[in-house]
């Protein structure tokens, strides 16, 4: 079903304002903390929130959607603040870190990827990968431009959704500026359409609707744990080359936030070395420096990424350029 940035958002936060007795009540209790957050996260969260309230008597809201969508909400309600923490990947952290307010949560002087400002920090670490149901043989980029995948491969949105950002970013790295934007022009002729969200791809490659989509390994992995239907790739070059880059899950304080105390408990909960060790619960990586994932999951995320090569993309560079990069991808896909 294809909603609106306003439709989702709205339907989010009426039932979370409805579930909360409205914001006034909220802030009476001082018990409910709101976390706007990219989506792939949701059955970790329900665990983890759950312990949080276990521990401190506080409540978790989260209001779901895609990166660059909670980060256009937060920009929109900064005259009326509603959302308490921010979770979102980047560049649209870096967009709308002049909104968020800096807090250096307990532990996260051992996370490495986090503002020099101290506005946001990785919270768990990721990558972008690809996935493709079992019908399909594709494996290197030129393979999803086949004829025979016409309407069967989608990407989530550049400039909507964290993930499609990055299948934009990674052609860029592979082809050039240039070469990216030839390539999604010829692609188009396959792509099913535009979608904001990413995690929404997932259960329509599983039934075959499609046969290749974009995504990370994080939300990929536990997807195929809990239901499986696709698998995991890394579409290589002309040269053979896979490679990919780290999509962190970075967390912040929201300025201005209505029960600001308590996010900042959340916070502290989210970067203590207990819940950080279970990051790969949900196939994530810590980002915590001090903690190592254990147990099976950690080595299918360590298989997965066998003989990627993994690249660092300069943030500030790319939201510098972000806005003449995403009008040059829609004019080259005519959108």
């Amino acid at each position: 079903m294809k909603k609106t940035l306003a439709a989702v958002l709205a339907v989010a936060l009426t039932a979370l304002l409805s579930a909360c007795g409205g914001t006034g009540a909220a802030s009476a209790g001082g018990k409910t903390v709101t976390v706007y957050t990219v989506d792939g996260l949701e059955d970790w969260y329900t665990a983890r929130f759950a312990e949080f309230k276990q521990q401190t008597g506080i409540t978790v809201q989260a209001v779901t959607a895609g990166s660059g969508e909670v980060a256009s909400r937060v920009e929109k309600e900064k005259a009326n603040t509603q959302a308490d923490v921010l979770v979102t990947l980047p560049p649209f952290v870096q967009r709308v870190a002049g909104l968020l307010q800096p807090y250096t949560p307990a532990g996260a002087d051992k996370v490495s990827e986090k503002d020099a400002q101290g506005r946001y920090f990785a919270v768990m670490d990721n990558y972008l990968s690809f996935i493709r149901n079992p019908q399909s043989a594709a494996k290197t980029w030129d393979d999803l431009l086949a004829p025979a995948l016409k309407g069967k491969v989608q990407y989530s949105t550049p400039g909507e959704a964290g993930d499609g950002t990055a299948v934009l970013l990674q052609l860029q790295h592979v082809l050039g500026e240039q070469g990216a934007l030839d390539y999604l022009g010829k692609l188009e002729a396959n792509n099913a359409g535009p979608s904001s969200s990413t995690g929404k791809l997932q259960p329509k490659v599983a039934k075959g609707e499609l046969l290749v989509a974009n995504g990370d390994v994080q939300m990929n992995l536990a997807e195929i744990a809990k239901s499986g239907g696709f698998e995991v790739f890394f579409p290589a070059d002309a040269q053979g080359r896979r490679s990919t880059f780290a999509l962190p899950y970075y967390a912040g304080l929201v300025a201005n936030a209505p029960h600001a105390d308590d996010a900042k408990k959340l916070l502290d909960f989210l970067f203590s070395p207990e819940v950080q060790a279970k990051a790969a619960d949900a196939y994530g990586i810590p980002a915590r420096a001090d903690v190592t994932p254990v147990g099976p999951n950690a080595a299918k995320i360590k298989a997965a990424l066998d003989g990627v090569e993994i690249w660092h993309p300069d943030w500030t560079a790319v939201l510098g350029r972000l806005d003449a990069d995403l009008a040059a991808y829609k004019k080259a896909v005519g959108r």
